[in-house]
């Protein structure tokens, strides 16, 4: 492990950030099989780059680097295509740590998730690195682990399976849960996604609130849209499961940080994520959504916690009066 190569006193233990990298273990695993191994030596290249701009600001502050740039840079690096070329990935990550946390004070500090920061910054600063540099899939074993990379897509199939559904096409379900299909490292398999998710909740290392209202929100408004007879609507589940937004459910709303502290909050903000990815994805000009619809609702956190706070001390005064 990372946290094992360097010097004892380099990193700031958190003890939830290792629980979520124990996690990730089997979604890069995955990521490997079905993309090849250069996963890793990407993931090299993003730790290396965030882990130097945090340690920049840490240095600074005379603080230690936190063992959650070794998160956000995992995470960041699932969310790339695996043929991301290595000076974007590493630029993607330096600006996520810089202006999603260090900006704020660093670590307990920041509003916004910073791997979504950076992803965002790289979609729309290079957007066809994200969205049309795809590779085919590796689906017999060993897969990648004795491959450097999958080849390319032609320009002809060159879609994921969300935006297959834009131009009338889909696939098979079942082929997006076991994760049989292109698109980035750690979005495809579902199966793994939720083996993750379980590792999470049983390390107590995420709320189920956060995981669960997401999907709530994307899945309601997708099915009152469709029975509504809006068109260009895909069947909930597929929508689900496609274009990322499974994968942001699971890793990237639940982080404790930038998501609300108070229940009613939770709920609130999980159910609008999902509510406004819909709203972006459908009707919007970007084909994804669930990174935007982060970062808006990042703003709000403080305000629904607030109002939350506010209601239930008002309930308590009127209750006592």
């Amino acid at each position: 492990m990372v946290t094992q190569i360097m010097p004892r006193n380099f990193l700031q233990r958190q003890k939830i950030m290792r629980k979520v990298l124990i996690s990730l273990i089997p979604v890069i695993l995955g990521g490997v099989y079905f993309f090849g191994l250069r996963l890793l030596l990407l993931l090299v290249v993003v730790t290396v780059a965030g882990i130097a701009t945090e340690y920049l600001f840490a240095r600074k502050r005379k603080a230690k680097v936190t063992e959650a740039v070794l998160v956000s840079s995992v995470l960041f690096t699932l969310s790339l295509p695996v043929s991301t070329p290595f000076w974007a990935a590493a630029l993607g990550i330096s600006f996520g740590i810089f202006f999603g946390k260090e900006v704020f004070g660093g670590f307990g500090h920041n509003v916004f998730n910073p791997a979504i920061v950076g992803r965002t910054f790289l979609l729309i600063s290079f957007p066809g690195h994200l969205t049309a540099a795809w590779t085919r899939i590796f689906t017999t074993f060993p897969g990648g682990f004795i491959h450097y990379i999958a080849p390319p897509l032609d320009a002809l199939t060159q879609a994921t399976p969300l935006a297959l559904f834009q131009t009338g096409e889909t696939l098979p379900l079942s082929k997006v849960i076991v994760g049989n299909v292109f698109g980035s490292m750690g979005e495809t398999s579902v199966i793994l996604l939720l083996l993750g998710g379980i590792i999470l909740l049983a390390g107590k290392a995420a709320d189920w609130r956060l995981m669960l209202s997401p999907m709530l929100g994307f899945v309601g408004l997708t099915s009152v849209l469709k029975l509504a007879g809006v068109g260009g609507i895909p069947h909930p589940l597929y929508g689900l499961f496609t274009g990322g937004f499974f994968f942001l459910c699971i890793y990237f709303v639940t982080e404790p940080v930038t998501a609300p502290k108070t229940i009613p909050a939770k709920w609130l903000y999980g159910i609008l994520i999902g509510v406004i990815t819909v709203i972006i994805r459908y009707f919007g000009i970007f084909a994804e959504g669930a990174s935007f619809a982060l970062l808006i609702m990042n703003i709000f956190v403080p305000l629904l916690d607030d109002a939350v706070k506010s209601l239930q001390a008002l309930r308590k005064k009127e209750a006592a009066a």
